[in-house]
């Protein structure tokens, strides 16, 4: 009797279906090409382009990013709590067995007796339980633990993405900031030295109290932008300092923003993104998670079938306890049966099928907006690079003004106005300059980012503080 029982539960449970649709990856509307694309691009796409820059110190600071970063430590955590949770859920596919004893002093009526008495009772036990999974329950369960694992793994990655742009733009942005206060500088000690032989000028008498002013005018004017340079690079090297992992600080500097070099342009076609892209993945990651909770919400609907046993002794006296008269054994196959749950079950599958809408639909965004992300990118590249030869242009165009102006002036052909507006018009070029210098290195690192890529594989296994791989959590 107890085989053929045996054997029609086994067969119910490796015959047993999955309750709820079986994910299927959507369709996607994926552009055929950019928008903008380099014809002698290479695919640089993984490798770590920001050693592309020649900087040493930049490699260095990504690197201590990788390791000390907290978000990125908080991400490594956060994959650890979803295995815990991944393994406890996985757990109910499997007989779960336990042991008790227990020593008891009661009074009443022992068996086999006719009054009462005081006496002492023992049962050490062995006991076990079965959930058999006919419709799928905790497989679903177990499939969307896994797939938020998974998930919580990418978010990991797009932590790396993210931290190691970031690093990467606050680096280049503290260079821009630098040669910014260099030029002020400068200018300041030029337009410095300027005065002070205006003032001599005008103590002999040969220029009027209005050019005086106006140089001084000048003067006071380029030393105006050095305290908030000052400000802007001490408040770029504390945020740094905290992407590194350290309290605010001073940088370490490398090469000055002329001397970095610009990366190459990164291939792709627009379907590779949803590869390459940790937060597209975690997003599809999600959505399966979602759908697979559909099918456990539903299966709340069917019965469910438990293997319930128990084995062990008991007995009054201790000495007993192990005869074999002190056997006790007992096995049960309870079933359970919702009948009526006033909507409660219903309301389950009705969130847990908004969630899976709302998933899906955050799966898509994702995809829309980074394919908006790489074709940004790319058009500002392009035409950063555009702007800045023509800046280029005008910085030098402005020196001969300058110096032209100047030259006349002394010569007595001109006013000093002409010199004012011309030296005016080359400072605040040539701050515009390097600020473009700025905005093209950070355009391609935008570009990095948004392609995404094998490099954030690479930048991983610099981080090698905490984290959990796929390999080492998921069974094979």
């Amino acid at each position: 009797m107890r085989k053929p029982l045996l054997a029609a539960l086994l067969a119910l449970l490796v015959g047993g279906c999955m309750v709820g649709p079986d994910y299927v990856r959507p369709t996607i509307d994926t552009p055929t090409a950019w928008r903008l694309s380099d014809q002698d691009a290479r695919d640089l796409a993984n490798t770590a382009w920001w050693e592309q820059f020649g900087d040493p110190v930049l490699n260095e600071l990504v690197s201590a990013a990788l390791l000390a970063n907290k978000d990125l430590l908080i991400a490594s955590a956060r994959i650890e709590e979803f295995a815990g949770q991944y393994g406890f859920v996985r757990s109910a596919l499997f007989p779960q067995v336990g042991a008790g004893y227990e020593v008891s002093r009661q009074k009443g009526v022992v068996p086999g007796a006719s009054t009462s008495s005081t006496y002492n009772s023992y049962q050490a036990v062995l006991n076990a339980s079965w959930e058999i999974d006919i419709w799928g329950r905790i497989r679903r369960q177990t499939e969307a633990a896994r797939a938020q694992l998974l998930a919580s793994e990418d978010g990991r990655r797009a932590v790396i993405l993210s931290l190691v742009g970031s690093v990467a733009g606050a680096y280049v942005n503290l260079r821009d900031l630098d040669r910014q206060l260099e030029i002020a500088r400068a200018t300041a000690k030029s337009r410095g030295d300027s005065y002070e032989i205006f003032k001599e000028r005008y103590a002999g008498g040969i220029i009027s109290l209005l050019e005086l002013s106006q140089n001084q005018s000048q003067y006071e004017e380029a030393l105006a932008t050095i305290p908030a340079i000052e400000k802007s690079i001490v408040q770029q090297e504390n945020g740094l300092s905290v992407l590194l992992g350290r309290n605010p600080g001073p940088i370490t500097r490398g090469r000055n923003i002329d001397q970095l070099l610009l990366p190459a342009i990164p291939a792709g076609l627009p379907s590779d993104i949803l590869e390459r892209r940790p937060d597209i993945q975690q997003a599809e990651q999600s959505l399966i998670a979602a759908n697979a909770l559909i099918g456990a919400a539903k299966a709340a609907y069917f019965p469910t079938l438990s293997l319930t046993g128990l084995f062990g002794y008991a007995s009054n006296s201790l000495g007993n306890l192990f005869d074999s008269q002190s056997k006790v054994w007992q096995y049960a196959a309870p079933i359970s049966m919702p009948i009526f749950t006033a909507g409660a079950i219903a309301g389950q599958v009705q969130a847990a099928e908004a969630q899976q809408q709302q998933a899906l639909f955050a799966y898509q965004r994702a995809i829309q907006q980074a394919f908006r992300e790489v074709n940004d990118a790319l058009i500002d590249q392009d035409r950063t690079r555009a702007q800045l030869q023509a800046q280029k242009r005008q910085v030098g165009a402005l020196e001969q003004y300058a110096g032209t102006a100047r030259l006349r002036y002394e010569n007595g052909y001109t006013s000093y106005i002409e010199v004012l507006d011309a030296e005016r018009s080359l400072f605040n070029v040539q701050l515009q300059y390097t600020q473009t210098q700025q905005t093209q290195l950070q355009a391609m690192i935008n570009l990095y980012k948004a392609m995404g890529g094998g490099w954030v594989v690479e930048a991983e296994k610099v981080a090698v503080a905490g984290g959990v791989r796929r390999d080492e959590v998921l069974p094979q």
